[in-house]
């Protein structure tokens, strides 16, 4: 089994922005603006919860990886195998990782070589990223299959002077480096912008009772220029590339104190292309584009014969339009048409059939959808919307959302509710690989979620609310031979004789979120409680009623900090999580942690801060996957500019 397949099955065992100009954070009057709906728009008319992350709290934060900050956003929680570079999944209201759809500038971003067929966020850092929106709930409506748990949707740095440069280059802990650079401008004809980022850290040991470091390198670059072509019309053209080494095992994997240097390299790129224009003087807003994402896998065990133990290859290519219309005042509609296809070749010499034997597995998804944005009367926002996909495999599949928004006092108060539908197409590896079955249908969600905020004192105090409840269906879940096999047995039982994916699951989740924010004068604090309740609802099942795996029940994030005079804030961060199960298998219960971390930064004039952070202060060990060692205490201490 190689190491892709085993950390998968660890995590995973169960049982382009669309407008013509740059998004900001929020407005001129303050007003925080959502774009993870396909166009802009304002807080108080989304009915689904949200988070934003501006680029004042990601400076603060200091994260590396961009899991870092996430996991501390109300109701996601965080699984990862070792330290930096190893499988990182996240989880949102308790949904499987591969059910969250990751978008970075609108370009929604996938691996067909995954089990699952999710993101994998083991790669992503925060080296050029200038905003995140978290939007939690089914979302299928406007991104397709996958969005069954919520979206990530991801903004990077943006030009906003005609030359502007950006650097930040930070150490510590582990013998950890990190150096990230940017430089772009804008023009008449174009706005355009480089960045890129190298990373290494020697790491910890991956498994319990190891002795040996698992080190990580990564490299990274981005580009894009978008030209303006004619009054409305723009042509943007965006690249991103990440190349990585991974060590994964240590002297606890091998007799006789063996260090075998087994490491995984990974290199992932996407493109993308849109041409966007208005017409009828702006109120129709139009983009055509073409995105192709690759993902290359290589697992290697040196001490053994033949040394490579994996290889895949995974591609997507997705053409869209999209059209956002003002059809009259207070009435906006957002539509578009799709077409995903998706590649797959992977081997191993424990293939089944032919050992490296590189089969192309294919599939396509071809989807229209429609939302609809009504405000009726001042301060109430109606939205509804439909989705219809088609699948190469199963066919069509159709799913609805509707939800409202309402404030009477210009954002001091907001109700929030709404209803939405997803779905999850097989990934290409449930269809096709030696465990496949051309049979599986899609899993399938539906949930509801109300919700209030509430400004206190003039604003200093913000307090908000969430319910919400989600049950889902057609779970894929891996289902073992039965011995001896009988005719009647699945095709994969005669291929590898030891089990198949199938449509196996059901679960129903609900819970609540609590959030505060607060400032007063020079004291700032934030924090978010979370009751998550996720548990396997298959009709006879040995664990029906009891909660999924990697799902703690309870969450808890909160900071406090302080602005000190000439240009310095310092901060302290709590997270505590609860007790989780670590599979559906066993009964094992991994312990609940608390961790404490302190931050700082210094803003010394000319552009220039200086910062640096004690995270795990003290020196906790605990564990997010059974057997996986955590980083404990780290620190860190860098400088970045902007000029």
């Amino acid at each position: 089994m190689t190491f892709k397949t085993m950390t998968a099955l660890a995590l995973c065992a169960a049982p382009a922005l669309f407008t013509t100009t740059p998004a900001h954070a929020a407005a001129d009057d303050g007003t925080i603006i959502v774009t993870a709906l396909r166009t802009p728009v304002d807080e108080t008319q989304v009915s689904s919860s949200v988070t934003v992350l501006d680029s004042q709290a990601l400076d603060r934060a200091q994260p590396l990886a961009l899991s870092d900050v996430l996991d501390r956003t109300p109701s996601i929680s965080l699984a990862r195998t070792g330290g930096y570079g190893q499988v990182t999944s996240l989880r949102i209201r308790g949904a499987d990782p591969a059910e969250t759809v990751m978008v970075i500038d609108g370009m929604r971003l996938t691996d067909p070589t995954a089990i699952a067929g999710g993101f994998d966020f083991t790669h992503l850092f925060a080296d050029d990223v200038a905003r995140v929106e978290v939007l939690r709930g089914p979302q299928s409506i406007l991104w397709g299959s996958n969005a069954l748990g919520g979206i990530v949707n991801v903004t990077t740095v943006a030009p906003t002077a005609k030359l502007q440069a950006d650097l930040s280059v930070e150490a510590g802990s582990h013998q950890t480096v990190d150096a990230h650079a940017g430089l772009g401008g804008t023009s008449a004809l174009a706005d355009w912008r480089i960045s890129g980022t190298v990373f290494a850290t020697e790491g910890i040991p991956t498994l319990i009772g190891g002795t040996v470091p698992n080190g990580y390198t990564r490299q990274a670059a981005s580009g894009m220029v978008r030209f303006h072509l004619a009054p409305e019309v723009t042509l943007d053209l965006r690249g991103y590339w990440t190349g990585s080494r991974t060590g994964f095992s240590d002297t606890f994997s091998l007799p006789a104190g063996i260090y075998s240097d087994d490491y995984a390299l990974n290199k992932q790129w996407s493109a993308y292309a849109g041409l966007n224009f208005a017409l009828f003087g702006g109120r129709l807003r139009n983009r055509i584009s073409v995105q192709r994402d690759q993902t290359d896998n290589e697992d290697l065990y040196p001490l053994q014969t033949p040394a490579l133990s994996f290889v895949g290859h995974g591609r997507t290519t997705r053409y869209e339009y999209q059209g956002v219309l003002a059809a009259a005042r207070g009435v906006d509609l957002v539509f578009g048409a799709e077409r995903e296809e998706q590649h797959m070749r992977v081997g191993s010499p424990y293939d089944a059939i032919q050992p490296y034997e590189l089969f192309a597995r294919t599939a396509a998804i071809n989807s229209i959808y429609a939302e609809a944005r009504i405000t009726p009367a001042t301060g109430l926002t109606l939205n509804g919307g439909v989705r219809h996909d088609h699948h190469s495999q199963f066919g069509g599949n159709t799913v609805f959302s509707a939800g409202a928004v309402y404030t009477p006092d210009h954002g001091i108060t907001l109700l929030r509710a709404s209803y939405d539908e997803g779905f999850k197409a097989p990934s290409l590896y449930q269809l096709y690989s030696d465990y496949g079955s051309a049979t599986l249908r899609p899993e399938r969600a539906h949930g509801w979620e109300a919700g209030a905020e509430r400004s206190l004192f003039g604003q200093a105090l913000r307090l908000g609310a969430v319910w919400w409840q989600r049950r889902s269906a057609n779970l894929i879940g891996f289902a073992y031979c039965p011995y001896p096999t009988p005719p009647s047995a699945p095709p994969a039982c005669f291929i590898n004789g030891f089990g198949y994916y199938a449509n196996v699951a059901a679960a129903s989740g609900r819970g609540l979120e609590l959030t505060a924010k607060a400032r007063a004068g020079h004291v700032f604090a934030d924090g978010n409680y979370t009751i998550v309740v996720n548990e396997d609802r298959t009709p006879g099942a040995a664990t029906y009623g009891v909660q999924l795996p990697r799902v703690p029940r309870h969450l808890l994030n909160a900071t406090l900090g302080y602005d000190l005079p000439a240009g310095v804030t310092a901060s302290a961060a709590l997270r505590w999580v609860g007790a989780s199960f670590d599979n559906a298998a066993s009964p094992l219960v991994l312990p609940g942690y608390a961790v404490v971390d302190l931050r700082a930064e210094w803003k010394t004039g000319g552009g220039l801060t200086l910062f640096g952070r004690v995270e795990n202060i003290a020196d906790r060990h605990y564990q997010t996957v059974a057997g996986y060692n955590s980083l404990g205490r780290t620190a860190m201490f860098g400088l970045r500019g902007h000029f």
